[in-house]
């Protein structure tokens, strides 16, 4: 699923293979429970998650993996060290397989993101 045309996160979920599924729920699970203050939409054909009307997080399965997108510099750049053994391009962390999407540094970066404002990328 490159870009869905699902009108709502719940649209997105349902339409997901059933193996990436269950990890991209988790992760929506996540990013409603760390991003306080911050607004579920759908942006690019996946799901987004935007304060003061800036998208900071999204997420979406692509057909060769699940994609999640960190869209603060300055959070990327205080994880360095712990990103540096991941599959990351300038602002998309890449997890090959469903079992292997690390929910604790997902956690520690939306805890970090939701923690003050920052300049998007």
């Amino acid at each position: 699923m490159v870009q869905s045309k699902a009108g709502d996160v719940d649209g997105y979920l349902t339409a997901l293979p059933a193996e990436q599924r269950a990890a991209l729920t988790e992760v929506r699970r996540l990013c409603r429970q760390e991003l306080a203050g911050f607004d579920e939409v759908m942006r690019y054909g996946m799901p987004a998650y935007e304060r003061d009307g800036a998208c900071e997080i999204a997420f979406a399965g692509q057909k060769q993996y699940i994609s999640f997108y960190l869209m603060r510099g300055d959070v990327r750049e205080a994880f360095e060290e712990r990103l540096a053994g991941h599959d990351m391009g300038k602002g998309c962390l890449r997890f090959r397989r469903p079992e292997s999407v690390d929910f604790d540094l997902l956690r520690d970066l939306l805890q970090a993101t939701a923690a003050r404002p920052g300049t998007i990328c």
